[in-house]
C-alpha cells in the first residue's frame, strides 16, 4: 500500500526540509486508534518524518527505505484538526547512498492556542533499497551482470 502522510513541503534547503500534515478526522486509521480518543499513531509520525526526508533526497535518491531508528522519543498527542510540522536535517551521506537524518515533528493544536509542542523526535537512517540474496542493490548490478554475460 502506498500512502502519503505529508500534505506539502513548506521550506527546503540543500540539507534541511520542512513539511506539514493536517490530520483530518476522516482518516481511516483514526477510527480504530482509538475510538474514544482518536490520535495519530506514533509510527505514522515517524513515517511522516521519513517521507519528509525522502523529499529532501529527491530526485537523486527516489528509492530510500527506513534502515535504522535511534533515540526516538514521543511527546504530545496529535489529534484530528491538528497540524503536524516535520523538520528533518541531513547529518551525513554514507558511501552506500544512505542518509543519516535528524528529525523533529511538532504539533500545533487545532484551537490555535499555545505554542507548538514536540510530538516526535529522533535520528534515523534512510538507505537505498536492496534487492537480491546478498543485499546488493541489483538495479545497478543486474545490468552490469547482464552486460558481462552477454560478452561471454
Amino acid at each position: 500500500m502506498h500512502f502519503r502522510l505529508i500534505d506539502r513541503v513548506i521550506e527546503r534547503t540543500e540539507g534541511r526540509i520542512t513539511a506539514i500534515k493536517v490530520v483530518s478526522a476522516s482518516e481511516e486509521y483514526l477510527q480504530d486508534h482509538f475510538p474514544t480518543f482518536p490520535v495519530l499513531p506514533g509510527v505514522f509520525m515517524l513515517e511522516a518524518m521519513v517521507q519528509t526526508s525522502r523529499e529532501l533526497a529527491l530526485p537523486t535518491d527516489p528509492r530510500l527505505v527506513l534502515g535504522r531508528v535511534r533515540a526516538l522519543k514521543y511527546g504530545s498527542f496529535v489529534r484530528p484538526g491538528d497540524t503536524l510540522t516535520c523538520e528533518t536535517r541531513l547529518l551525513s551521506r554514507g558511501e552506500d547512498g544512505s542518509l543519516d537524518i535528524k528529525g523533529k515533528a511538532t504539533v500545533a493544536c487545532a484551537t490555535g492556542t499555545g505554542e507548538p509542542t514536540t510530538a516526535c523526535s529522533g535520528r534515523f537512517l534512510l538507505r537505498p533499497v536492496r534487492f537480491g540474496e546478498h543485499g546488493a542493490n541489483n538495479a545497478h548490478s543486474q545490468s552490469e551482470e547482464t552486460r558481462a554475460s552477454a560478452g561471454r
